[in-house]
Order: C-alpha cells, then structure tokens, then sequence
C-alpha cells in the first residue's frame, strides 16, 4: 500500500504520522489503549489491517500495549532496528508498512515475544457481544 507523505498526513492526526510514518514513540502509560481490556480486535490505524487479537494482549508493565503474537504470520514485518545506540527488532504493519512499536524476547506465551505497540498506532473493533463479531467504527449498531 504506497500513498505520498501529504496522503498519510491528510489520513492520520500529526502524533498517528509521526508514530506511523517517521518511526516515533508515544511517551510510556500515556497511550488510549494501554489498560483495554475488552475483548475485540487491534487494526493498524493507518490502513486498518488485523494485527492483533485480544486475546493475545497482556499487561507487561512496560506503559504500552504488549501482545504474545500477532493475528497472523504476515501481519507484521520484522525489522532490524540500531537506532538510538540501542539493537533492536522494529515491528511495522506489512500491508503499509507503518511502524508499531518493537518486539523484544522477554514476553510469556511459547514464543516468549512481547509485541511492545504504540496504541496510536492502532484501532480497536470491540467483540459484539451478541454475534461474537467484531465492530467496525462505522457499524451503526
């Protein structure tokens, strides 16, 4: 999915651009979704594809959303990060490329990954509770 630069910033509010699109980070426990604890689904909130489940989403104490694993093998891209003198691995959406946060090998699960994820980065569709669906922001329920 390729849009210019004026394309995502005409989409995304200034703090969603300079998350998605210039790789920053929303300041640790201020995030909208961190304390979430309705069951649902966690879009990209640039092209809102499915990134996580619910179900996979845990408190890690770290003051963003931290997930086990993402929804699927190709939701995500992994990335080598080595800014800021640090040696990380970078997590971006893989239908838009836009940053989400990192992954770090220090989560529970079998795989032992904590998806650490700015919530402006994402969306969240709450599980309807009478279809076991999800809700779309433009449901008219």
């Amino acid at each position: 999915m390729k849009r210019s630069k004026e394309e995502w910033r005409s989409t995304l509010s200034d703090e969603q651009f300079r998350i998605l699109r210039e790789a920053g980070t929303e300041p640790p426990g201020s995030g909208a979704l961190l304390n979430n604890k309705q069951p649902g689904l966690y879009r990209c909130a640039g092209c809102g594809a499915e990134l996580f489940e619910s179900d996979s989403k845990y408190d890690s104490h770290s003051g963003w959303p931290s997930f086990t694993a993402p929804v699927a093998g190709q939701a995500v891209a992994e990335i080598s990060d080595q800014t800021h003198g640090m040696e990380r691995v970078e997590v971006r959406c893989a239908k838009c490329e836009g940053h989400l946060g990192h992954v770090f090998p220090d989560g529970p699960g079998p795989e032992g990954r904590r998806y650490c994820i700015n919530s402006l980065s994402l969306q969240f569709d709450e599980k309807d509770a009478g279809d076991g669906k999800a809700k779309t922001d433009g449901d008219q329920r």
